[in-house]
């Protein structure tokens, strides 16, 4: 009966790769101004929510406030993607 070859073995070490990785995080913290606006947005568009809920604002309650409110808590969030 023919003898069987077999399965040759992997090499033990991966091959070094022929480049230097380089840096990929280059660029240092957030400034504070960045965090501040951040959050600043956030809390400026539930401030405008809660006041057309309540009245407090010119013109009665309107849907423009409530789209204003949370067009600045969605750049806020949106904000928070970039943060580092």
């Amino acid at each position: 009966m023919p003898k069987s070859k077999g399965r040759k073995k992997a090499k033990k070490r991966p091959t070094p790769p022929s480049h230097k990785p380089t840096a990929v995080d280059t660029k240092g913290p957030s400034p504070m101004w960045y965090v501040v606006l951040m959050f600043g947005l956030m809390a400026l568009g539930i401030v405008v929510i809660l006041l057309n809920y309540v009245g407090l604002l010119p013109g009665a309650t309107a849907n423009g406030y409530l789209y204003a409110g949370l067009a600045m808590i969605g750049v806020g969030f949106a904000m928070t993607m970039n943060y580092r």
